[in-house]
């Protein structure tokens, strides 16, 4: 928390894809959002910025979350001794600086990321107590899940106004510390259709997403939170694979069809299965959100391995050591038996680059601000 020109501000970090941090260690997580909230006297109008340009503030998610943090303040401003200087403050207009360390709007969860930091930082902000994943699905549904470390399911409530519609952790950041997670950037171009955009048509249209949200959903919730608890891997596998194959058939029966998976995708459903089945088990899995981007779940004495033969098979031609970030991994030298059991085809440049984390921790305070005292972003704007 920082005092900033006379009234206050608060800058937070979250993570996407839950990058672990050491408490110990200075540096940011390896896939996180941060953001810097600052309300002052001064300021003449609500701005916001996110990697370094400004964005309009009539965003309605973004003001839904700033209607409801605001009427929860005021709901309990009477029971307070400072709830005129409260109500003083939030009269006032409020700046917004907000960043991503990993590509935005490509399916790599930086909506979640972003409004769980925004709404984390404003609830420490104004003094906001009790669950605020409730705020923050309002931003982007996923982001409930968002403002909690490890494993974390959204609950879908019983309450016609979703108020109950939470969410609540499963287990925590060390639960399973052998879990890996691999990121395959395919691409970080923004995606034709937003998340929230194909989730309303396949809701008009689908009616394959009528039978998952009905028959299928609640039995593999159970099953995959089972298998978390009792760190079940091939199960956790099988559940997130199929999981994410519905979800993109769920895509293709949506009216018009939409299509986030491209070859490079469908290439790395081809590698993990053929992978698998030449092991003689289950060790990678892969899921896919909406985007063409990868997320391949493995277990730390896999990673070597399977990181060289992603390599192979998706040779880059600026294959430095920037191509894979995050924690350190040994690559090895694969078998010829592997690579001839396969029979898969290299895809060059297939892939932008690779992040290697593992499951982290929810949302934390910082202290290095990113707005300066005029509560402008110290990083130049383009």
């Amino acid at each position: 928390m920082a005092i900033m020109f006379g009234e206050t501000g608060m800058r937070t970090r979250t993570s996407s894809y839950q990058a672990l941090k050491n408490g110990s260690s200075p540096n940011p997580p390896l896939l996180c959002a941060e953001t810097t909230v600052a309300i002052s006297r001064s300021f003449s109008q609500d701005k916001m910025w996110l990697n370094g340009k400004e964005q309009s503030m009539d965003n309605p998610r973004i003001q839904n979350c700033l209607r409801e943090i605001r009427r929860r303040v005021r709901k309990r401003k009477t029971l307070e001794e400072n709830s005129t200087e409260q109500e003083d403050l939030l009269n006032c207009h409020i700046h917004i600086c907000s960043k991503n360390n990993f590509p935005t709007a490509a399916g790599l969860a930086s909506s979640a990321a972003g409004y769980a930091c925004l709404v984390f930082t404003l609830g420490k902000l104004f003094g906001v107590d009790g669950d605020l994943s409730e705020i923050a699905r309002q931003g982007s549904g996923s982001a409930c899940r968002s403002m909690y470390g490890g494993f974390v399911q959204w609950c879908t409530g019983d309450e016609e106004n979703g108020t109950d519609s939470v969410a609540q952790q499963v287990a925590s950041e060390k639960h399973w510390p052998s879990l890996r997670i691999l990121i395959l950037v395919v691409s970080n171009q923004k995606k034709g259709t937003s998340s929230s955009q194909g989730m309303q048509q396949s809701v008009r249209t689908s009616e394959l997403l009528k039978f998952r949200s009905e028959k299928v959903i609640p039995r593999q919730v159970n099953d995959i939170t089972q298998a978390i608890k009792e760190k079940d891997f091939s199960k956790f596998a099988e559940i997130t694979m199929k999981d994410s194959n519905q979800l993109h058939a769920i895509c293709q029966d949506t009216f018009p069809p939409i299509k986030y998976m491209n070859d490079t995708s469908w290439g790395i459903v081809e590698l993990v299965h053929k992978y698998n089945s030449f092991c003689g088990e289950t060790k990678v899995a892969y899921t896919f959100d909406a985007g063409p981007n990868a997320c391949l779940y493995l277990l730390e004495p896999c990673v070597p391995e399977v990181i060289s033969l992603i390599r192979y098979c998706f040779p880059s031609s600026s294959d430095g050591k920037h191509f894979i970030t995050g924690l350190p991994v040994q690559s090895v030298a694969l078998s010829q038996e592997l690579i001839q059991g396969l029979q898969f085809t290299p895809c060059p440049d297939g892939l932008q680059y690779i992040i290697h984390t593992q499951v982290g921790s929810g949302p934390e305070l910082v202290d290095e601000q990113m707005l300066d005292a005029n509560g402008l972003p110290k990083t130049k704007c383009t």
